[in-house]
């Protein structure tokens, strides 16, 4: 999809405008928007308003042709709600049902003349970021394996948002617009990678994508191997590893677009490819969407692909531990206990604990980079999903107070993009049930808590900066019919390193 900006004044110039379509909002009250009443020349677009037509409802839709006094072929009315002050719930549902409506079109182009700056509590940035994400959305295809591919997208693939002349030439509206694309193309990244079959997306794939991001986007980049893991005594993370055929790879991406001396931001990626939860064997039923055990390691990558394109100021380091944790002779198995990179010993005690074990280890070595700050982002606990749904991540800070500079940052960027999260507490009640008679710690807790006590752990590995942790188990994929990796946290992560520049 193609996105442009363009000024247009509504009462003059708007009818003139060339397009294949014009969308225009109109209002429950029957009311017309602005741009709405500039296109009723001939009355044509108040009497399906007052017809009935059109219910104005958030979602409702009305297609006209040939409507007298304009340019365009089209207008599409779409429904925005009750109150003139639109909801941020009824935006969505707008623009959703607009996208559908562009996909049946026999038009190439179209304008979007919606009262962006009317939406309560949102600025026209946000706006402008809803919509290019939400037109990526409907156009991404999730068939790159099927031999036979869905039907190709028809309508619209140019897209214009049409604003007033003192909104529309402002430098930091090009700018988000530059910036919501690069996103979008993330979010695309990551989907791509959680969607990909377990047995194309290995470790050594995901090394080969942050290669050809390295290639791409001047980044550095270092793939370290197993020798160079045991050279380094990752035994948390080789411990996952053991009862797979597939070789763990350990990636670092490196974009250094800050001063040379400005402490780098680090996103910690869990990349486990595949989990069958090892020699704690899973069930069987939806094991195959354990394939999005890598998630946080896409949304690590898919982050990077946007701040490439954008090249921001900011020295940014990504790390993703990948591995498949897989049953056979040789894995691991309850009650082993291993060592970690910086000494500690960890008696595990469940496998399927597994993402902990290679974060600890991804964690320890992040400490080199003498850190800003860090953020580890994991599918990391089935309990996020009871205790959050599908709506908002985990967030996990270590300290609890309520105005935690680095959880406020990441709270902020997820406000901004929708891409949500919640902060759950962690602490030494927590630490308290990961006791082991025979280790210093176990990779699970006592019962009770098990997002909470799972951040716990990674809190042992993380002392000397600061750091926060991102569980996204309920929000990096859609199970069911729609089912599919989201995308998501690239919007709040890569949100949270713009803010940062």
């Amino acid at each position: 999809m193609d996105f442009s900006i363009k000024a247009f004044d509504t009462k003059n110039t708007l009818g003139a405008a060339k397009s294949g379509c014009i969308a225009v909002a109109v209002f429950e009250n029957k009311k017309l928007s602005e741009a709405a009443k500039a296109l009723d020349l001939n009355g044509a677009i108040s009497a399906a308003v007052k017809s009935g037509d059109i219910s104005g409802k958030p979602g409702s839709t009305l297609l006209l042709r040939g409507v007298a006094g304009m340019t365009a072929s089209r207008v599409l009315l779409v429904g925005v709600g009750a109150d003139e002050a639109i909801s941020e719930k009824s935006f969505g549902s707008a623009v959703t049902a607009m996208l559908k409506a562009f996909t049946l079109l026999g038009a190439q182009d179209a304008i979007i003349a919606f009262p962006f700056e009317n939406v309560k509590g949102r600025d026209l940035h946000w706006a402008v970021r809803s919509i290019v994400v939400a037109a990526n959305d409907a156009e991404f295809r999730s068939d790159a394996q099927k031999s036979k591919k869905d039907p190709a997208m028809t309508g619209v693939r140019k897209l214009t948002l049409a604003l007033p002349a003192n909104m529309a030439a402002t430098p930091q509206l090009k700018a988000v617009l530059a910036q919501s694309i690069a996103i979008a193309n993330g979010m695309n990244l990551t989907r791509e990678l959680g969607n990909l079959s377990p047995n194309v997306c290995t470790p050594t794939y995901l090394a080969n994508t942050a290669r050809k991001l390295a290639e791409d986007h001047g980044f550095d980049v270092e793939v370290l191997d197993r020798k160079q893991l045991e050279a380094l005594k990752m035994g948390s993370f080789l411990s996952v590893t053991r009862g797979s055929d597939e070789p763990p790879k350990f990636i670092v991406l490196k974009h250094m677009g800050g001063k040379p001396k400005d402490a780098p931001t680090v996103l910690v990626g869990k990349g486990i490819t595949f989990d069958t939860g090892g020699i704690s064997l899973k069930p069987g039923p939806g094991m195959d969407e354990m394939k999005y055990d890598m998630c946080g390691a896409g949304s690590v990558l898919g982050t990077f692909r946007a701040i490439g394109e954008m090249n921001i100021k900011l020295n940014v380091i990504g790390i993703v531990a990948a591995c498949e944790n897989m049953p056979s002779g040789r894995a691991t198995k309850p009650g082993d206990i291993v060592t970690a990179m910086n000494g500690t010993t960890i008696e595990i005690l469940n496998t399927d604990a597994e993402g902990r074990l290679v974060l600890a280890d991804a964690l320890t070595y992040a400490e080199r980079f003498k850190p800003a700050a860090v953020v580890d982002i994991a599918t990391l606990t089935g309990a996020c999903i009871v205790a959050l749904g599908h709506h908002n991540s985990g967030l996990f800070t270590r300290h609890d107070d309520i105005h935690n500079a680095l959880a406020d940052e990441l709270m902020d960027a997820g406000a901004q993009t929708g891409d949500t999260a919640w902060r759950l507490p962690i602490g030494e009640n927590y630490n308290e049930q990961l006791k082991s008679n025979f280790a210093d710690l176990a990779n699970i807790g006592s019962p009770g808590g098990a997002s909470c006590t799972a951040a716990a752990f990674l809190e042992n590995f993380t002392r000397n900066y600061t750091w926060a942790h991102l569980d996204i188990a309920g929000t990096a994929w859609k199970s069911g019919a729609a089912k599919g990796a989201t995308g998501r946290p690239v919007p709040l992560l890569t949100t949270f390193l713009l803010n940062r520049v």
